[in-house]
């Protein structure tokens, strides 16, 4: 599966952005997806994920109540809502599908249960 982001840059404290990740490959529909971000200096960490069917979704306590996770199956595309961006969201940003399907382990954001990824996105928050 291929998977491309696109959508990051760089705003001001305090503002939006909304990365995308395009799929193909494989039936999108029943993999649950997920996006982590990679600062410098710091290792990958989770930051939201969404079920195959989308009716579960989690978060990092770190972005709870800015960034919001969905998908459009139709569209083959999952998308990462991000308000309020402070310069700790500062990251590169990736994309991730879950190595099976029809999992739901993979809804907690472990980095191992993830085996495709996208190439990132840079996300930048200037104070």
């Amino acid at each position: 599966v291929q998977l491309v982001e696109s959508g990051g840059g760089v705003v001001q404290a305090g503002g939006s952005l909304r990365p995308s990740c395009a799929a193909s490959g494989r039936i999108f529909t029943t993999y649950t997806m997920a996006w982590f971000r990679h600062a410098p200096g710091k290792e990958r960490v989770f930051v939201a994920a969404i079920s195959w069917s989308g009716d579960d979704l989690r978060y990092s306590d770190s972005v709870k109540g800015r960034f919001t996770i969905f998908r459009d199956n139709a569209k083959n595309t999952v998308y990462l809502q991000m308000i309020n961006l402070k310069p700790t969201d500062t990251a590169v940003y990736y994309c991730a599908g879950d190595s099976e399907p029809f999992q739901r382990g993979s809804i907690l954001g472990r980095l191992r249960d993830f085996g495709s990824w996208g190439q990132g996105t840079q996300v930048t928050a200037s104070s």
